[in-house]
């Protein structure tokens, strides 16, 4: 549902605003605590219910969205607790986490049916039933010139659904569930969705798909504003997905724009993008296949999680290059040890991967696109009226950096580089978009269907500019990126003058 505004939408945005202008205007801890219970009346305001049975159960779900877009845990459904549960130790200018980072308000779900097979009002009963003839269990039968599945005894193999020339019936399941390409939704004793976190790898499909918004991120848009008013140097490192996100944001208006928010100064991901082509092309080319059958790209962390979580004796296969967002972040760290840095892209999966322990990210926060746009609407920031910027800050990537945003992007920018690098080198290429045909290329790469292939993962189908945090239609924002390559100076990082050593940067 990316790129139509929904009421769902509408919730999520004015949870984000309100959230962030009470983190610029508000000081006190007595009145962040108010806030926190006033905020639903506002958000929700009136005594009649606009979207479900009641206005109290609208509010109760507000208030849990406000908790979480403060980095805060849900509150039992069964305990007597306040709104502000918990809120002193988050009220800091540090980053704040309480795992799982992707949750399920329980009282906002739908309790929507586990995947089933039904027969529709647009069955015509015809003579030939096909749906009947294919049905390998018997379980279709004829009441009153209509077919009628036994739940009991259908296997949901589809062959019905494919065979009936009318189209009369359908599969339905949970669309949280079929989006989550790790099967790790299924539901609780009451109906309800609920995510196995062994499984669960943070892509951020499931709260994308859910029609009633019943599945939150948590954020960090409550501690970032503490520490920009605190006085720190905070520097935002903006994905190149941001391209089309954002009503009036050229590349020229990105540093004023972030300026206008307290951002002490921002730099392109797209620059790690091209430190990470050059690494991964040195990778592929020294490992494949001497040491490994094939080699899978790193970027995406959610893509990479699930790799060692379902392919563990393939784990070594994927890359071990640093992701843009790491690269990009230890490179201004290096130059301004002070600073203190923002990841703002489309992925709710970055906040994850930016908290991790196995590898020191150097990234402080993250913020989605989504969520920023929250921050611009506290602030009142009209982004087309800014002024360009005179340094032309976003003016130093390459073509093939900036692609890294959709899908295809990475995997190609390895293949030019290896081909200026090694020239006559054939390299052979395979990507998959969502975690569910990623699952199917690394299957077949285990069974060596694709020896010596680079392999690349996208667990948001379209890529980056998909993301769970995105705010625009992926195909408008995948036209916008290409021109936005177009412009770029350089085709490939390969020639371009270097002012980091990579080598410099793992540690």
């Amino acid at each position: 549902m990316r790129g139509i505004y929904t009421p769902v939408t509408d919730i999520r945005r004015k949870v984000f605003t309100e959230v962030a202008r009470m983190a610029y205007e508000v000081n006190e801890m007595t009145d962040y605590a108010y806030l926190m219970r006033a905020l639903p009346y506002q958000i929700m305001p009136g005594e009649e219910s606009s979207m479900r049975s009641s206005i109290f159960l609208e509010r109760a779900i507000v208030s849990e969205r406000i908790r979480l877009a403060m980095g805060l845990s849900l509150q039992p459904v069964d305990d007597l607790t306040t709104a502000d549960e918990g809120l002193e130790p988050a009220v800091l200018a540090e980053k704040y986490y309480e795992p799982p980072l992707i949750n399920v308000i329980t009282f906002a779900c739908n309790r929507c049916p586990e995947k089933s097979v039904h027969v529709t009002s647009m069955c015509q009963g015809c003579l030939a039933h096909p749906c009947q003839e294919v049905c390998p269990k018997g379980a279709i039968h004829f009441e009153n010139g209509r077919s009628v599945i036994d739940q009991s005894k259908c296997i949901k193999c589809m062959r019905c659904v494919n065979a009936c020339p009318y189209g009369a019936i359908v599969k339905i399941d949970r669309p949280c569930a079929m989006a989550c390409g790790m099967d790790a939704i299924h539901s609780d004793e009451y109906g309800r969705a609920k995510i196995d976190y062994d499984k669960c790898v943070s892509c951020g499909m499931c709260l994308v798909n859910c029609p009633f918004g019943a599945i939150v991120d948590k954020g960090q848009i409550f501690q970032l504003v503490q520490a920009i008013k605190k006085g720190d140097k905070v520097i935002a490192i903006v994905a190149p997905a941001f391209i089309n996100q954002f009503p009036g944001m050229t590349p020229a208006k990105v540093r004023p724009a972030m300026r206008a928010l307290g951002f002490a100064d921002v730099e392109e991901v797209a620059i790690g993008a091209d430190l990470c082509t050059i690494d991964e092309a040195r990778d592929f080319m020294k490992e494949v296949p001497a040491n490994h059958p094939f080699m899978g790209t790193s970027c995406c962390p959610a893509w990479s999680s699930m790799a060692k979580k379902l392919f563990p004796e393939q784990a070594d296969c994927i890359s071990m290059t640093l992701t843009p967002m790491v690269l990009t972040a230890r490179m201004i760290k290096q130059q301004q040890p002070d600073a203190r840095i923002c990841f703002v892209g489309p992925c709710s999966a970055k906040k994850l991967e930016a908290s991790r322990r196995s590898v020191r990210s150097e990234v402080d926060f993250v913020l989605t696109f989504e969520e920023l746009m929250g921050l611009f609407e506290a602030k009142e920031v009209d982004v087309a009226k800014l002024p360009d910027d005179p340094d032309k800050k976003f003016d130093i990537a390459s073509a093939d950096g900036r692609g890294f945003a959709i899908a295809g992007g990475v995997a190609q920018a390895v293949v030019n580089a290896v081909h200026e690098m090694e020239p006559g080198r054939d390299i052979k290429v395979v990507g998959a978009q969502g975690l569910s045909e990623c699952r199917k290329m690394l299957t077949l790469a285990k069974a060596g269907k694709y020896d010596g292939y680079l392999l690349e993962g996208m667990a948001c189908p379209g890529g980056c500019i998909a993301g769970a945090g995105t705010l625009a239609d992926p195909a408008r924002t995948a036209a916008a990126l290409n021109r936005f390559k177009a412009e770029a100076k350089h085709k490939t990082p390969v020639y371009m003058p270097q002012t980091v050593n990579i080598e410099d940067l793992k540690y």
